[in-house]
């Protein structure tokens, strides 16, 4: 697809802070990904649009968490909900968000996957690679979640029952990390289809409370708060500290209210973003691998005591 962002006119009296953000290159994103994030930033949806829908989301929510007293507490829709949303993505989501939501299932698998081949106790993993959005209907979003608190839970037990840490690797094991066969011109490009990313997941975590138990819920919005718990598992192994920079998130032992799930969603995605662009940059050499470098130096330190 065509980046406008390349070619973009620069006026001196009247700098676009699109441009800026785009030709920026203080946060690791390919430039195709940032340029479609950018696009469906800066559209018409997300400017009149998602002002007018937030709060209405908001307040829907807390309506619903009032109705879940009187429900049952097994009240749950799981299969309607993933059509739903399979359904609204091919209608109405832009092609840009949808191209953004189905990458983000194939970077998760691929970041847990990176953690797993590079623990020092083996660990299983569930990828989630779909290529089509009607991949959607097969429950996609609950598998997410559940695969990255079992992953959490799968890694830790067997850390503690090896009596081991994630520790600093200098030959990692990037192979598994690739850009997903995902195109922006596949998404669908019906007349309705405008709505940006944003906007879309304050319509859906509504929807995702009513359709969900509140347990199923909980467990999705608090999930986001282990997005610095999976980069300190990158950072162990990388020995690289500072890629923990733009993740916001927050402490996981702290869990935030829900009502805030969907604007911690678009963070979640693009702090996903980032660590794969970090890792893919690391797997091709455009940036050295900290383990590494202190591994010669140590290496070199123990020749100097040596002699």
């Amino acid at each position: 697809m065509k980046n406008e962002y390349a070619e973009h006119a620069w006026d001196e009296r009247d700098p676009s802070p699109w441009l800026a953000l785009y030709l920026d290159q203080s946060t690791p994103l390919p430039d195709e990904v940032k340029a479609a994030w950018l696009r469906d930033c800066s559209g018409g949806s997300r400017q009149f649009f998602l002002p007018l829908i937030r709060p209405l989301a908001r307040l829907s929510m807390i309506i619903i968490q009032v109705l879940k007293v009187f429900l049952p507490k097994r009240w749950s829709h799981s299969m309607l909900l993933h059509r739903l949303l399979a359904f609204s993505m091919n209608r109405f989501v832009s092609p840009e968000a949808n191209w953004l939501i189905m990458r983000h299932f194939h970077l998760g698998s691929q970041v847990l996957s990176f953690v797993a081949a590079n623990a020092p106790v083996p660990v299983g993993t569930t990828p989630l690679a779909p290529m089509a959005i009607d991949e959607v209907k097969d429950e996609l979003f609950l598998r997410h979640d559940l695969n990255l608190f079992n992953f959490v839970i799968r890694l830790n037990k067997a850390l503690r029952a090896a009596g081991r840490e994630l520790v600093a690797v200098p030959e990692p094991d990037f192979s598994m990390l690739h850009e997903p066969a995902l195109r922006i011109e596949d998404m669908p490009r019906g007349r309705f289809n405008l709505l940006d990313l944003q906007s879309a997941i304050e319509i859906y975590t509504p929807v995702y409370q009513l359709l969900l138990t509140d347990n199923d819920f909980w467990r999705a919005s608090n999930s986001l708060q282990l997005d610095e718990t999976v980069a300190i598992y990158c950072a162990k192994i990388l020995a690289s500290p500072e890629h923990l920079v733009l993740l916001n998130n927050k402490h996981p032992m702290v869990p935030m209210s829900t009502l805030y799930a969907a604007y911690r969603l678009v963070l979640h995605g693009l702090s996903t973003e980032m660590l794969h662009a970090l890792l893919m940059r690391m797997a091709r050499g455009e940036i050295p691998i900290p383990a590494r470098e202190f591994a010669k130096m140590h290496d070199a330190a123990e020749m100097v005591v040596g002699e």
